[in-house]
């Protein structure tokens, strides 16, 4: 019998002690994803101003950015480019080309993973290998990341963030990957925009024929495209 009781009240004291470790555990990630979703990831630009940026995440689609560069030219648009690592191996002409028409590069990570489900180490490498990359072959110096699919957790920001860079997300999405309707690409562009918003694209065949469209809506509604970087600013 006292033995029996002995047990009992070593199995409540077990149970008592996981449900004090659970919402510690608990606290301590709610807390922390509050931190870092409210300072070091970004949905918007400066809402007080003007400016909208057109993000083009790039891991395919090569075939259709030299006709959105020469848009982008004929608007006098500078934007930003997020690139995978890996397509920037392949395809080192088109880079170069995206970098000589004066836009700006951000880091989309090397092999395209999902990075909620990668551990700190494993995000610090997918990112740092995309930015050896691109510093290697262009000597270019990027400080902005954009964690494909938009997932991330706490090792990604963290990572990201003792890396030197901002984590960038979108507050309007195109879903240009999946809808391949040029009218559908240029409604989600526009409809409500407002100054601030990123915009996230992708260099598509509709993207690209949508794009002259979404460029002239943005200069007669007196909107001015441009990079993250500067849609950022407070100026």
């Amino acid at each position: 019998m006292k033995n029996k009781t002995k047990t009992i009240i070593t199995n409540i004291i077990i149970v008592l002690m996981l449900v004090v470790l659970s919402s510690v555990t608990l606290s301590f990630n709610s807390t922390f994803v509050a931190n870092y979703a409210n300072n070091n990831v970004i949905y918007n630009g400066n809402r007080n101003s003007n400016k909208v940026t057109l993000m083009l995440n790039v891991y395919s689609g090569t075939e259709y950015i030299d006709d959105i560069l020469q848009t982008l030219d004929e608007y006098g648009v500078k934007t930003t480019f997020f690139v995978g690592g890996v397509w920037v191996e392949k395809n080192l002409n088109t880079f170069q080309s995206i970098i000589e028409h004066g836009h700006e590069i951000g880091n989309h990570g090397y092999l395209h993973l999902d990075h909620d489900k990668l551990s700190y180490n494993q995000n610090v490498e997918e990112i740092l290998t995309c930015n050896n990359l691109v510093r290697v072959y262009t000597g270019y110096s990027m400080r902005l990341f954009a964690p494909p699919s938009g997932a991330y957790n706490n090792a990604t920001v963290e990572a990201a963030t003792n890396l030197g860079y901002s984590t960038i997300m979108w507050s309007k999405d195109t879903i240009d990957w999946r809808d391949h309707d040029t009218s559908l690409i240029y409604k989600r562009a526009t409809n409500n925009v407002m100054g601030g918003d990123l915009i996230l694209m992708h260099p598509t065949k509709n993207t690209a024929e949508a794009l002259k469209a979404i460029l002239e809506y943005y200069k007669i509604n007196n909107l001015t495209a441009t990079t993250v970087s500067d849609n950022l600013s407070i100026e």
